[in-house]
């Protein structure tokens, strides 16, 4: 059973910055593909990023590419979300998931078997 724990959220403004992490439980992590999605309140879940498994390829939403930037690093079984520019469309909860069995899209959320608790994410005009 894989634990994802993330942290980072808050309130901030238009145009500023946020890091999101999260940390796994699972001793297999760098194996694991990872992705961020969110729920904003009456709206489906939706892709924002993803970073598969070696060699750590990234993936973004077009609403989100070329302000937010996600990484990982396998020695701490940690994926971060950095959030530049944020706007008031951004604000949503912001859920870590992780994609252990190495199959399907990573846009998809379908092909995640773990979800973390999430964490909201404010960002007034």
């Amino acid at each position: 059973q894989e634990q994802l724990v993330e942290s980072g959220g808050g309130l901030v403004h238009d145009g500023g910055s946020l890091r999101l992490s999260c940390t796994a439980s699972g001793r297999t992590f760098s194996t694991y593909g990872m992705g961020w999605f969110r729920q904003a309140p009456g709206k489906e879940r939706e892709f924002v990023a993803s970073i598969s498994w070696t060699p750590g390829t990234t993936y973004y939403a077009d609403s989100v590419k070329g302000r937010f930037t996600m990484s990982r690093d396998n020695a701490k079984n940690t994926v971060w979300l950095q959030m530049n520019n944020l706007k008031p469309e951004d604000t949503a909860i912001y859920f870590c998931a992780a994609n252990t069995r190495r199959w399907g899209s990573l846009i998809l959320k379908e092909a995640y078997d773990y979800w973390g608790q999430g964490t909201q994410v404010t960002v007034s005009s």
